[in-house]
């Protein structure tokens, strides 16, 4: 419960995306980047933490739930970080702006978290972009993107979405 998967909809890009918009100076240790996308695709996981070329965090769990566990974990520590994920919608970007993460790679990337992203200018690559993120059975949208529709405080997002998170698991 509560993992998402990517709306199987055409990509937007068919290429690898980055955005050139940033300064090259702005962002200094991109190399944590390439680490942490580097372990995400060889290790299998489906999401990767590194700052300062040391690994903070990473998990093979789908859906929100890696992300939320790293910021209990090691919110102070995050701060800088950069992040590879395996698909990110809104509601991961919110918690990244929120963790105050600098850099992230999403091999599925929303349109909703490519604006999030843009707004506050969190450098970040993608394989796909697509228009939503869906729920397991590819039905409707993901539960923790239907809430983060609507959340624009990426405070105010970490406190609903852990909020969710902890009523799906003890619904288990």
């Amino acid at each position: 419960m509560g993992s998402c998967l990517h709306a199987r909809e055409p990509a937007v890009y068919d290429r690898k995306a980055i955005n050139t918009f940033y300064n090259p100076s702005e962002i200094e240790n991109m190399q944590d980047l390439e680490i942490a996308k580097k372990r995400l695709n060889e290790e299998g996981l489906t999401l990767s933490i590194v700052k300062n070329a040391e690994v903070i965090f990473e998990t093979a769990a789908h859906g929100i739930s890696g992300l939320l566990e790293a910021i209990e974990k090691f919110y102070d520590e995050l701060e800088g970080a950069s992040v590879a994920d395996k698909v990110a919608g809104k509601a991961i970007a919110l918690l990244c702006v929120y963790a105050k993460v600098k850099a992230v790679y999403a091999v599925t990337l929303s349109e909703r978290a490519k604006v999030v992203f843009e707004k506050y200018a969190v450098y970040h690559e993608w394989s796909n972009l697509v228009k939503s993120i869906l729920d397991v059975d590819k039905a409707k949208i993901c539960s923790f993107e239907e809430l983060a529709k609507e959340i624009f405080n990426p405070r105010e997002a970490y406190e609903k979405l852990k909020a969710l998170q902890d009523l799906l698991m003890r619904d288990r």
